[in-house]
């Protein structure tokens, strides 16, 4: 995980409070209680993991889908086709957090009758960090995968275009004495939001993030959203973005690519599309075997040898995790520009 730069102007604040703070916000943008309080949930849960590109930065953004850029308030998503442990779930136009966690929930229900449970998601709209889904398959003792598309980013290696979204896709294998093996990452350089939370706080951008309009590496941050985002080992990179795109939107009406929006005109409303997935492991093996050796592959990370100027080996998810239980104990600390823009929110909606 990368660490966000940190400035003296940074905020301070309960994760309770900003819960509340946020769940009464969606609230005014027309969501019902328990909506508004889902999505917030899930919001606040990646600033306390530490994952601000997913957090609630997004704010901003999600009122003006739910209250001007066509994205419904109260959509209800529903299971639109079934065949066995294979469902379409139709999200109701519905933010994404809301239509995905109905979908991973189904696939969860699935798995537990099939072994295995897929969940292909049409109708939606932005979702989040997919962490919230996979780790939520991990908590019922199973193996969760999930993947979206996204607004494309990227350009074929060579090319200048956007047209491949960076596609996060998400895994977590449930352990026992260690932290669940978490995995969230997307097949670009660094997601769109971390390069927004850089721009917010004034700080360069690693020169291996991303390139300006003209395809050059920048690690100007400003330069670096109008331009391009790098993608993870070159030409691979792509491939995987394209092919978790492909599996997030065409095994249903979900469009792939540009035919969900664009980083000038912003989302169409009800195009993304997401997929998520749980495996059983009872239906394979001991879970309580599964999980120790789970731990087993941890604990030969944490033993292997490092570099001089390493402290520790981590797997993924373990920094997320510590961060969360630091910050609970404490306090999430915030961009100043996040907490702002939060604030304005509130007060353009007289929440």
């Amino acid at each position: 995980m990368t660490r966000y730069p940190e400035a003296e102007s940074d905020i301070f604040i309960e994760s309770y409070e900003l819960l509340r703070r946020v769940t009464a916000i969606f609230q005014k943008a027309g969501m019902s209680a328990a909506d508004a309080a889902l999505l917030s949930e899930t919001l606040v849960q990646s600033d306390l993991r530490g994952v601000h590109s997913h957090g609630t930065l997004r704010v901003p953004d999600y009122v003006a889908k739910l209250t001007k850029e066509g994205v419904d308030p109260r959509g209800r998503p529903r299971i639109a086709r079934r065949s066995g442990a294979a469902l379409v779930v139709d999200g109701g136009n519905a933010m994404g957090q809301i239509g995905g966690t109905f979908a991973m929930d189904a696939a969860i229900a699935a798995a537990a009758e099939h072994g295995i449970g897929f969940a292909a998601l049409e109708n939606s709209n932005h979702c989040g960090a997919m962490d919230w889904y996979a780790m939520r398959a991990s908590a019922s003792s199973m193996i969760g995968l999930c993947g979206t598309n996204a607004l494309p980013t990227m350009a074929p290696v060579g090319g200048k275009d956007k047209i491949v979204g960076i596609n996060p896709l998400g895994i977590a294998f449930p352990a026992g004495r260690h932290a669940d093996f978490v995995l969230d990452f997307s097949f670009g350089a660094s997601a769109h939001g971390k390069i927004r939370v850089h721009a917010q706080k004034g700080h360069p951008i690693p020169p291996d993030w991303a390139f300006d309009a003209q395809g050059e590496p920048t690690t100007d941050a400003e330069r670096a959203l109008a331009g391009l985002i790098q993608p993870i080992g070159g030409h691979k990179g792509v491939a995987l973005g394209m092919a978790v795109g492909m599996l997030s939107t065409l095994l249903t009406g979900a469009g792939y690519g540009t035919r969900s929006g664009n980083m000038v005109d912003g989302a169409a409303a009800g195009r993304d599309g997401q997929f998520f997935a749980a495996i059983d492991i009872s239906a394979f093996t001991d879970p309580a075997a599964f999980r120790s050796r789970v731990d087993d592959v941890i604990d030969e990370v944490h033993r292997s040898a490092r570099r001089p100027d390493v402290d520790r080996l981590l797997v993924p998810g373990e920094t997320e995790n510590e961060t969360a239980i630091e910050q609970a104990r404490s306090s999430i600390r915030l961009a100043k520009a996040t907490f702002d823009q939060i604030t304005e929110a509130a007060r353009a909606l007289g929440a």
